[in-house]
């Protein structure tokens, strides 16, 4: 098989590999940044307007957490089709259910209109969303990283980051420019058309993927597989060849999946909730945020190139957990320009670090036969775990403290020493080209063929 090196530039088959990773994860956290920013703001008036306040909120942030419990299941399902069928079929999939389940959401009727089909329409398309968003992350990652040149793919990885920059660039745009219109359109109307959008971003993406290929590690891979064995393996088993990478890749991903949705999206709730501030200030401070993720996203992965994906992985968890009170006490003041430094400082000093270091790392932590289905074991359970509880513990926590935000930066503390703890035990292996469980194949097949 041929390598590419560090010093040449990406071939057009590289390009169109990571521009359509890249697409797919904007719309990926396009749909959860934007579902995080209405069900801070919005979902707690449209759809559980009957209910006291604290607890409308409670029940829209636990709509948004049973989204993730179907990420894990769409992860398993979708990486063993990309394991064992290919990455490019999951990617087209993934992409199109993604933009249907978002749109439906935008197209639900308020509760006043339809009463409890409402928050249930809304419990449905927020599950589909979780499935399809499941097979989103792996197959992305995989096919990125295994087609980017050797020394570079940190970098490249991370550039489906910057495509999550992007998504709060359009997602946390679109949701300030309409919530600055007078009156009550926003609440009614307004919110919907970033939602309806999405259609529009999948479309888009199922362009950008038609003519993505499959990497010659996979394909080599599959061959050497069936030629040695008969057969296929179950990407499932070959996973759990390493049952310490895959129960540390959960461990591993913990911080980064607080990070946003404990800064962006509970941050917003705090800052309406408990201190009365409009929630266009806090949209247009993700938008800013999205802007600098952009950049900082790549650049990250190329210190990552350099030093380790491991010391940058650790180097993020640290920091992450250090900014988080700096964060909330910059957004008790009030003040628009401290607000929006606070979102900077809580999360893309640090927590872009951890985002833009994850994909790569989990996917040098896997054999080639298992790799999307092991990316998105870690990368979807963890984001449940973490991600998706996030939001309701950090209100539960502020209410018990008596409105106090402690609670919050000791519990993602915690959960940034349980990363720092899983990242220096895990085995990662940096050459993903197959120098490792590759080559083993090729030996086996010249064994076998000599023998």
């Amino acid at each position: 098989m041929t390598t590419v090196s560090a010093s040449r530039g990406l071939s057009p088959k590289q390009r169109k590999t990571v521009a359509g990773g890249a697409i797919g994860t904007l719309i990926e956290y396009y749909d959860y940044y934007l579902y995080g920013l209405a069900s801070a703001a919005v979902f707690p008036a449209v759809f559980f307007s009957s209910n006291d306040p604290v607890i409308a909120q409670l029940s829209s942030f636990a709509t948004f957490a049973v989204g993730f419990f179907l990420r894990p299941v769409g992860g398993i399902i979708w990486g063993i089709i990309g394991d064992r069928v290919g990455r490019k079929v999951v990617l087209m999939s993934t992409v199109v259910g993604m933009g249907l389940a978002t749109t439906g959401i935008g197209l639900i009727p308020s509760d006043q209109a339809i009463g409890i089909a409402a928050p249930l329409l809304l419990l449905f398309f927020r599950l589909c969303q979780g499935f399809f968003v499941g097979g989103e992350m792996g197959g992305a990652a995989t096919m990125v990283v295994e087609a980017a040149p050797i020394g570079r793919k940190g970098m490249y990885g991370a550039f489906l980051i910057s495509g999550a920059g992007v998504a709060n660039v359009v997602s946390g745009g679109l949701m300030a420019g309409l919530g600055l219109v007078p009156g009550s359109w926003f609440i009614e109307w307004g919110w919907r058309i970033p939602f309806v959008f999405s259609m529009v971003l999948a479309i888009a993406a199922v362009i950008l993927r038609r003519h993505l290929e499959e990497s010659e590690e996979f394909t080599e891979t599959q061959t050497l597989l069936i030629s040695s064995t008969g057969k296929k393996h179950n990407p499932l088993v070959e996973a759990f060849r390493h049952p310490k990478n895959t129960i540390l890749g959960i461990l591993i991903g913990l911080p980064q999946s607080i990070a946003g949705y404990v800064i962006l999206t509970y941050g917003l709730s705090f800052m309406v909730s408990n201190k009365s501030l409009p929630a266009w200030m806090g949209f247009a401070g993700t938008m800013i945020v999205g802007l600098l993720q952009i950049v900082v996203a790549p650049l990250w992965g190329h210190i990552s190139d350099r030093i380790g994906r491991r010391t940058v992985y650790i180097i993020g968890c640290i920091g992450f957990a250090a900014m988080v009170y700096p964060a909330f006490a910059l957004f008790t003041t009030g003040n628009m320009w401290l607000i929006w430094v606070g979102q900077i400082l809580g999360f893309v000093v640090f927590g872009v670090a951890m985002q833009a270091t994850l994909a790569t790392m989990l996917a040098e932590m896997f054999d080639p036969e298992a790799r999307t289905t092991g990316v998105n074991i870690g990368y979807q359970i963890s984001n449940t775990l973490g991600g998706g509880l996030a939001p309701i513990i950090c209100v539960a926590l502020v209410a018990a403290a008596g409105g106090a935000f402690w609670p919050v930066v000791v519990y993602a503390a915690v959960i940034a020493i349980v990363g720092v703890i899983a990242t220096m035990l895990a085995s990662i292996r940096p050459d993903v080209e197959g120098a490792g469980r590759l080559h083993e194949l090729r030996v086996e097949s010249a064994v076998k063929t000599n023998a």
